[in-house]
């Protein structure tokens, strides 16, 4: 009898151990997931010159000027699901960054031209490599992107550019505004999550995404400028190609 009982602390120990020793259970068939981290993006942009679509700009193009659009951070949340033990969706969203537009070329002494937020909810279908007891997993995904804009704003000098200081600087002041068009886009994407345990996890992304939107400006001179270049708002119009490379950085919880 003592001797069964001297087992018994073995026994325990081995029991201990072998819990320890077990693979990790991550992500499998039917399990959600969610994850908190930063968004970081940074167009690869270019941009075409701005060409006049009504009033006394019409059809009077300006191939230099040109614009720049500044790198993003956010907030980003992300949502997966598992259909199986390697293939998942994934619906990203977040706060939407504010992008910043500076002059280049013929704008460039205009500075900053402008900022928006955009809005860029993204589904992606993924493929997870390994099996649900990998500590590492690293995926492949592509999707897609419904992308568009809001606060669009324009800085007080390029309003008053656009209303006619470009053309006589004795025009200076009027008002201007734009607007972006939305779109859909494709996504692809690579990345990989690092299991702490059966519930927590790291992960990490970078994503590229295929995106152009066409900027139009309505702009109103001032009275002497109205006088000098007719009642009709002056129109003008570009397209600004973005095609940001994303990366996100995330803590993850399965449930």
């Amino acid at each position: 009898m003592q001797n069964q009982f001297s087992f018994l602390p073995k026994i325990a120990a081995l029991t201990v151990m072998a819990a320890c020793a077990a693979p990790v259970m991550a992500q499998q068939a039917g399990d959600n997931v969610i994850g908190v981290g930063w968004f970081h993006l940074t167009p690869q942009d270019s941009s075409e010159g701005l060409t006049g679509t009504g009033g006394a700009v019409n059809g009077v193009s300006r191939p230099n000027s040109h614009s720049t659009v500044s790198n993003a951070d956010t907030l980003g949340l992300a949502f997966t699901h598992f259909f199986t033990d390697n293939v998942a969706l994934t619906l990203d969203a977040g706060i939407p960054p504010k992008f910043r537009l500076s002059g280049q070329g013929d704008l460039a002494g205009l500075g900053q031209l402008g900022s928006a937020k955009q809005w860029s909810p993204a589904l992606v279908a993924k493929y997870y490599f390994g099996t649900p007891q990998s500590t590492f997993r690293p995926f492949l995904g592509a999707g897609v992107t419904y992308v568009w804009y809001s606060d669009v704003s324009l800085t007080p000098q390029f309003q008053s550019a656009a209303a006619g200081a470009s053309i006589n600087p004795a025009l200076a002041g009027g008002t201007a505004t734009a607007s972006l068009s939305s779109s859909w886009a494709p996504v692809v994407s690579a990345g990989a999550n690092y299991n702490f345990n059966k519930n927590w996890s790291l992960g990490f992304s970078v994503s590229y995404i295929k995106l152009k939107t066409d900027a139009d400006i309505t702009a109103t001179p001032t009275a002497t400028g109205r006088a000098v270049l007719g009642s009709a708002p002056l129109r003008y119009r570009t397209s600004i190609t973005l095609d940001p490379i994303v990366t996100f950085l995330s803590l993850n919880y399965k449930f």
